[in-house]
């Protein structure tokens, strides 16, 4: 009977049907999140009619239990014990998570865009959201937490994980560019608001389940004779937690990520209002500057897995960074009438966006390896959720303020689907929100960036002392 193959014969390179299937577990997710973040704050406070305060409330409270049950399904998933021994055996410990979780995914994706309730009824429209918001974030984690968690999985290789994480993005952001066409195609009907988003979140969600079946079923066999033994002994979960915390270059990557995504989600989110209230467009232009942005990222996805090899995945990410802050700074000078440079600056700010996607995805296994090394224990999930877990309650509070500022400054709702004339305080707000406070954002990416430690020297001498410390414990 031949051997079975050692880490460093199946580690070094990935077949492309294994890339093909891992990069399709992130299109539904990049689906309804793309959709909601551009979307479901116009949705509550133009469609549903709900305050801006308790639509920014609304969506607080659903990120906060979002980020809470992170590091619970991150702990369950390292276990791989909560479905039993048999299902583990013969799935493996993430797999289960993504099977369960992947049509309610679907079903509360779609009943966010219900309005259940008139427009007088404000505490039955924020409980109602708030709720289908909580459960929507809940499955939402069980299917994405365990699927990052693979990553560290498929392969230990330095340059490997950045091709994967190629592939991963280029889906991720594939499908971020077919949820805004999606949504175009029905903001372009003769139907009105409400049935238009009814009918994307249908179809969005239908779209979103199914790549999750590919995932599991493309990258199953692969994972299984990749990974390790995990060991049956597991730490206390507050011990975890400040191990986890105690790692200061896992912590430059939070900063990294928490940074890039604040900057990208909170233009997201502002982009309908800016496009509509300050730019003085029609609200169906809206996907259209995502659209410059995403198909932009997903164009220089490869352009930034090539420089990240040739110059690191710092350099990469500095190059990114600052083709973006060039880019957001303009979108704050701006003035009505000027939509060629609006897509242009789209544009250049997608060139950045890459990064945001590519390199802290990329960086987070190196460190995944640098834990392992000190602690003997091999533990992901805890670490992508506690990733997930910041940037969720820091994203969360960041909607809730800039939804809070419109109220506070006097935002007025459309009538009738025509967009009222707005306050120079509310244009000021658009214009921060969208401009200055992500600017700074990614000033301290940037910082962040520079200070992380990890380079492919340093992780090629983890990986040795990992692989000795192995052939110490086989004799």
């Amino acid at each position: 009977m031949p051997s079975e193959p050692t880490v460093n014969q199946i580690d070094r390179r990935l077949s492309l049907p294994t890339k093909l299937a891992y990069g399709a577990g992130d299109m539904g997710t990049a689906m309804m999140s793309m959709i909601l973040l551009s979307y479901l704050s116009p949705f509550l406070t133009d469609v549903a009619h709900l305050a801006p305060g308790l639509a920014g409330m609304s969506q607080l409270v659903g990120k906060v239990w979002d980020a809470v049950n992170d590091p619970i399904v991150g702990v369950l998933s390292d276990r791989g014990t909560i479905f039993g021994e048999k299902i583990r055996k013969r799935w493996g410990r993430r797999y289960p998570w993504m099977l369960v979780g992947a049509i309610p995914f679907g079903l509360f994706f779609f009943l966010q865009w219900l309005v259940p309730f008139e427009a007088g009824n404000q505490w039955g429209l924020f409980f109602f959201y708030t709720l289908i918001s909580i459960l929507f974030n809940t499955f939402y984690t069980v299917v994405n937490l365990p699927y990052t968690a693979l990553t560290a999985e498929l392969t230990k290789d330095y340059d490997e994980r950045t091709s994967l994480n190629t592939f991963r993005f280029m889906f991720s952001i594939g499908g971020s560019i077919l949820a805004l066409l999606i949504a175009r195609a029905f903001f372009l009907l003769s139907i009105p608001p409400a049935q238009q988003y009814l009918w994307m979140g249908l179809v969005c969600a239908l779209l979103a389940s199914l790549p999750i079946f590919w995932t599991v079923y493309g990258t199953r066999g692969y994972v299984q004779r990749q990974v390790e033994v995990v060991h049956e002994e597991s730490l206390p979960f507050l011990t975890q937690m400040l191990l986890v915390f105690a790692n200061r270059p896992f912590l430059y990557v939070v900063g990294i990520y928490l940074c890039s995504w604040l900057a990208l989600q909170l233009t997201a989110t502002i982009v309908p209002y800016f496009v509509v209230n300050w730019m003085q467009m029609k609200p169906e232009q809206s996907p259209l500057v995502m659209l410059a942005v995403q198909g932009t990222a997903f164009g220089m996805l490869p352009v930034w897995g090539w420089a990240s090899q040739r110059f690191g995945k710092k350099a990469a990410y500095f190059m990114g960074a600052s083709l973006w802050i060039v880019a957001q700074s303009g979108l704050f000078l701006l003035q009505p009438g000027q939509e060629l440079a609006m897509y242009l600056l789209a544009i250049l700010a997608g060139a950045g966006v890459s990064t945001a996607y590519l390199i802290p995805w990329s960086m987070l296994p190196d460190v995944i390896e640098l834990d392992e090394l000190r602690t003997g224990q091999r533990r992901e999930g805890i670490f992508y959720s506690f990733m997930v877990f910041l940037q969720k309650i820091c994203l969360g509070i960041a909607v809730a303020l800039v939804l809070h500022s419109l109220e506070r400054t006097g935002y007025r709702a459309p009538i009738g689907g025509v967009a009222q004339a707005q306050l120079p305080a509310v244009l000021l707000a658009i214009r921060w929100s969208i401009g200055p406070i992500p600017t700074i954002c990614l000033g301290g990416g940037v910082l962040m960036a520079y200070l992380y430690p990890i380079t492919k020297e340093r992780h090629q001498q983890t990986l040795l002392a990992l692989a000795e410390r192995r052939e110490q414990g086989t004799r």
